[in-house]
Order: C-alpha cells, then sequence, then structure tokens
C-alpha cells in the first residue's frame, strides 16, 4: 500500500476545505481530492456579502484564500475526480479517475452540488455556448446586449446583479409566483432600470434561428410570449452529485447525504459535509460548520 493518510477529504468547497484545516490543526495528514476549482459554488459570485469577517468579498477570492490556508497548514492537493471509495478493514480506498488510488484512515466526502436545468430540447447542445450558469464567468460576453435570467432566488439574483453592470437589459422569469430570494437584495436588484422581471411564467422552449439561440419561449397567464435575449443564464437550484458513494453513505429520495450535524453515515470512518447531505440552509457559514464537525468525529475516530 502507499502513503496512509489520516483524513482524506473529497471536495474543495468551503465544507471540505475547513475539514481540511480542522484535521490539520489537530496534526493529522490530510490530503485534498478536488476535480475543478477550488471554494464550490461559492466562485461563481462575484460579490459575497453573508459571511463572518468580511463585510464584502468574492467568491473566487474567498476559495483562494481557504485554499492557501490549508496549504500552508500541510495539506496535500490532488486535481482528479474521484469515481468511487470504499472502506475494508478500516481503510478507505478512494479511485481517482486519472490517478492512482489514495488510502486513508478516514474519508470526508464534501462532494457539493451541480447546477439544475430545465431538461428542454436544444439546452445541452448550447450550455457553454448561449445558456450559462456564472454570470461573472460569463457575463462580458454580452455587453449592451439583452439576456434572459430564469429563476427568482438567491442565486439568480446575485447572478443578476453582476449582470447589470454588463449587460444592456436583463430579462428575469421565476416560475413561482413570486421571487424567493432575500428580501433586501430584491430590493436592491429590482430598483435597477435594466431590470424586467415576469413571475408566475412556464419556460416552454429555447428560440432557435440560424443555429443560434434568440429568445426563451414561456407562458404567462395563459399567453405565450417570447422573451428575445442574446443568452440566457439560469439559475433554477442545484443537485448533488452522490450516485457513487452510495455504497458508503445512506442517500435520500433527492440523492443528498443522509447524516446529522456531526456527518456520520452508514460506514464507521466515512463523514460527509456542506451542501451535499440532508440540512435545512445550505450556505458557506453552514458548510464550514459541517466541516468543522465531520473533521472533528474524524480526529475521534483516530
Amino acid at each position: 500500500m502507499d502513503k496512509l493518510y489520516d483524513v482524506a477529504v473529497i471536495g474543495g468547497g468551503p465544507a471540505g476545505l475547513t475539514a481540511a484545516l480542522y484535521a490539520l490543526r489537530n496534526g493529522k495528514s490530510v490530503v485534498i481530492i478536488e476535480k475543478s476549482v477550488f471554494g464550490g459554488q461559492i466562485v461563481n459570485s462575484p460579490k459575497v456579502e453573508n459571511i463572518p469577517g468580511f463585510e464584502a468579498i468574492s467568491g473566487d477570492e474567498f476559495g483562494d484564500l481557504m485554499l492557501n490556508q490549508v496549504s500552508k497548514q500541510g495539506a496535500e492537493i490532488v486535481f482528479d475526480e474521484v469515481k468511487r471509495i470504499e472502506s475494508v478493514n478500516e481503510t478507505v480506498s478512494v479511485f481517482l479517475d486519472l490517478g492512482e488510488p489514495l488510502y486513508a484512515k478516514t474519508a470526508i466526502l464534501a462532494t457539493g452540488t451541480t447546477h439544475r436545468t430545465l431538461g428542454l430540447p436544444e439546452e445541452e447542445r448550447f450550455i457553454g455556448k448561449s445558456i450559462h450558469f456564472c454570470a461573472v464567468c460569463d457575463g462580458n460576453f454580452y455587453k449592451d446586449k439583452t439576456v434572459v435570467m430564469i429563476g427568482g432566488g438567491n442565486s439568480a439574483f446575485v447572478e443578476t446583479g453582476h449582470l447589470t453592470d454588463i449587460v444592456k437589459k436583463v430579462i428575469m422569469l421565476q416560475d413561482l409566483p413570486m421571487f424567493t430570494a432575500e428580501q433586501k437584495l430584491q430590493e436592491q436588484i429590482l430598483s435597477k432600470e435594466n431590470v424586467e422581471t415576469h413571475t408566475g411564467t412556464r419556460i416552454i422552449s429555447y428560440e432557435i434561428t440560424d443555429d443560434k439561440l434568440t429568445g426563451v419561449r414561456y407562458e404567462e397567464n395563459g399567453e405565450e410570449k417570447v422573451a428575445e435575449c442574446d443568452g440566457v443564464f439560469l439559475a433554477v437550484g442545484l443537485i448533488p452529485d452522490n450516485g457513487a458513494f452510495a455504497n458508503v453513505a445512506k442517500l435520500d429520495e433527492r440523492g443528498y447525504f443522509v447524516a446529522d450535524e456531526y456527518g456520520k453515515t452508514i460506514t464507521n470512518n466515512v463523514f460527509v459535509a456542506g451542501d451535499c447531505r440532508t440540512k435545512s440552509l445550505r450556505q458557506v457559514a453552514t458548510a464550514c460548520s459541517d466541516g468543522a464537525n465531520a473533521a472533528i468525529e474524524a480526529c475521534k475516530l483516530l
């Protein structure tokens, strides 16, 4: 067997990085495996104002600060995708997509969530071209143009806030009778002159002309309408990506890990933390709390 770590953290968002920090501070050897970007979903937020200690900070900057912190504490960093894990004889085997397996005495799953889509025809083909999830990443493609934002929660409003400084117009389409974002956030965004809103809508299809996305067809009050646009941003929720770990942690009907605040699972030396688990509130603050709890429990076991 190769090196045996005390803790393997799968996922480099706030939950995973906090778990790594707490384990490192307890003198444990830690490896963190991340398949894409450290910081998790928050890196898509250009301005975050509800993280304790920061009046305002970009999600990308916050992720970098957390990564630098655990790196200086001695964490080993691996960029790869974990395909599955197995726990046998008090050792967790972590199987990677590209690299050789890693081994640890305990594992903390902080796998986060992925973006939900509408499942409409042509959607998958245009994702990354005319359909996006991240305004801070792709908003500049639409300078002085018109875009549609589908969604009405906090994420939709944060993304819209970034777009309003770039685009000519943002058309917000929400399927519920009202927006669900925090009231203060709604007030900030809805006061902007280049934001148009529609609630109680049903998205029917994307309008495609000459192989280009040119609008969104939707129903409002029984009437079909088309929001003409140059691009679309989706903020319709997140889904967990936990199926590969169902052998070590129970999943609920929506695919979230079933666990309490301590992150314990059906497998003695496997813990979970962050947005990937069952919980009532998914925020940076609660993700960090999850990571701390899971790490302390893992250290107790060790």
